[in-house]
């Protein structure tokens, strides 16, 4: 069988703000495939992270795939603006979109591609008449708000069933998970059908953060 191609997305989140240009400059030189970028408000999870501005300025150094991922209320209200800031993808909550079709028909409007997050409570099957139309789902696997929180293994038995949701509509949204991902679990998480591995902790808390950026590409 061919080994996946399992793509990795270090987590911004977890870089020392002071020196986030050299954070970028690092997963430019690694193999990563994304840089994943956390936007929290302080109300749809209770802390507050970066905005368009430092974004903005990121994805003009960045060599990757910016992966923005929207922890906010009212999305549909920002997504022109993190379009303009650089977002080559943007990924909404559904649990923050009272109208999800709509909000995935304007990101795609805008030329990015639309992803769509889940939260440890929400049960995939609320995807299942829209999930032609996603590009990435994402399924987080701690509660969002903080970086450094263990995997939850409900996580495993979720991610098979978003597989089989996809496969059996012969979709093609790309299956992320972020949160808790380490070197230690990246393979049962790869095998439970992700395809993308956010990690921040993992990889900005590390020696040698370009070296756990390859251990997870060979998951």
């Amino acid at each position: 069988m061919e080994k996946k191609n399992v793509l990795v997305a270090p987590s911004l989140l977890a870089a020392n703000f002071l020196e986030l240009g050299k954070a970028v400059d690092m997963v430019n030189r690694s193999e990563a495939d994304w840089l994943h970028l956390d936007v929290m408000d302080g109300q749809f999870v209770p802390n507050i992270s970066f905005g368009i501005p430092v974004i903005a300025h990121v994805t003009r150094q960045a060599r990757k795939t910016c992966d923005v991922h929207l922890m906010i209320e009212h999305p549909e209200q920002y997504a022109e603006a993190f379009q303009k800031a650089g977002a080559n993808i943007l990924t909404v909550h559904a649990e923050a979109c009272v109208h999800l079709h709509r909000n995935i028909q304007q990101i795609k409007a805008l030329g990015m591609k639309a992803g769509v997050a889940l939260n440890p409570h929400t049960p995939v099957q609320v995807l299942e008449n829209i999930i032609r139309d996603i590009d990435v789902v994402l399924i987080m696997s701690v509660n969002p708000g903080f970086g450094g929180q263990s995997f939850i293994p409900q996580t495993l038995p979720k991610l098979r069933q978003l597989r089989a949701l996809i496969n059996g509509q012969q979709a093609h949204a790309l299956v992320e998970v972020d949160g808790g991902v380490t070197v230690e679990n990246a393979a049962a998480i790869v095998e439970a059908g992700a395809d993308v591995l956010v990690a921040g902790s993992t990889v900005f808390s590390a020696a040698d953060p370009a070296t756990v950026i390859k251990q997870l590409k060979q998951s």
